[in-house]
């Protein structure tokens, strides 16, 4: 967290991910004024592109608000993607414009404060990436996966796409039939022929892989994306179960891909599952607004 000790007349809550970013605007009240979406802003695709797209997003809400623009007399609390790697969250800070304050946190930080109101509970945030977090009775946050793409991030939507393209890749080569699933996903993926898939791949990220999840979900009956939904379930349960082992807390999920997925999460888990209060941006939003008091009592 950086604050300036400007004269706040705003708040900020952003809530960036490697799809999108999401934007609630308010005054210095807490009363919200305005919302709005853009690019993507996780810090794993860079922290100039994070800065524009949080930039472009924050000015469309001011427009939509009918606000005059200045960061000076803003308190921005950012829930972000990629903020658990030191050097990206470093370069991220010293790239802020001059903000009257600054608040920073990861997207799992401001997914479980806006979900549960700041109340004890665990989070699965299930979008392009994954990540779980519990807020305790004892005040501490703790967290399970999240490690980020290709490796970690089970059940996230670049999880799918990536395990997805196999059957694709095993499709055009007669591994595997030349089902609808396939065809739609090299459909979504340009790829007419096995070196269009080559170059497709070659230049992927985690959003372009997360971009083949609604393909996997319009074909939830094929026995490959069937089996893919079925493990991403069995993987939020794991998630909930690390976090919380005995039981206790009411869970919530989160992200582009929460209700999707809700259905394959095991009965056992599913049972305990609450709707979110606030999303993630609204989360960000109390950040900001916390941090806003910190800095005037300073």
């Amino acid at each position: 967290m950086a604050d300036q000790k400007g004269a706040v007349r705003f708040l900020i809550g952003v809530d960036g991910g490697g799809t999108g970013t999401r934007v609630v605007l308010a005054d210095a009240n807490g009363a919200e004024l305005a919302q709005a979406a853009g690019g993507a802003s996780g810090l794993g695709l860079g922290v100039d592109r994070a800065w524009e797209a949080i930039t472009a997003s924050v000015r469309q809400a001011f427009d939509n608000a009918q606000q005059t623009f200045d960061w000076s007399h803003c308190a921005l609390g950012c829930g972000l993607a990629g903020v658990n790697n030191p050097a990206w969250l470093a370069a991220f800070i010293a790239s802020a414009p001059k903000l009257a304050v600054l608040a920073v946190e990861s997207d799992a930080c401001t997914a479980l404060v806006g979900a549960h109101s700041g109340a004890p509970g665990v989070i699965v945030a299930l979008g392009t990436g994954s990540i779980a977090a519990a807020l305790g009775g004892d005040g501490n946050i703790r967290i399970a996966g999240g490690y980020g793409f290709p490796s970690g991030d089970e059940a996230s939507g670049a999880w799918l796409g990536l395990r997805a393209v196999v059957h694709a890749q095993q499709a055009l080569d007669g591994r595997a039939p030349l089902d609808a699933f396939a065809a739609a996903l090299l459909a979504r993926m340009g790829a007419a022929d096995r070196d269009g898939l080559v170059v497709w791949c070659c230049a992927a990220n985690q959003t372009a892989y997360a971009s083949l999840a609604p393909v996997v979900l319009a074909h939830a009956a094929h026995p490959v994306a069937a089996a893919l939904l079925a493990r991403a379930g069995a993987d939020i349960a794991r998630l909930i179960d690390a976090l919380d082992p005995a039981a206790r807390l009411p869970v919530a999920l989160c992200g582009g891909l929460a209700e999707p997925l809700a259905a394959y999460v095991p009965p056992s888990h599913r049972v305990r599952l609450v709707p979110p209060m606030a999303d993630s941006a609204h989360g960000a939003l109390l950040l900001a607004a916390r941090a806003m008091a910190r800095a005037k009592e300073r």
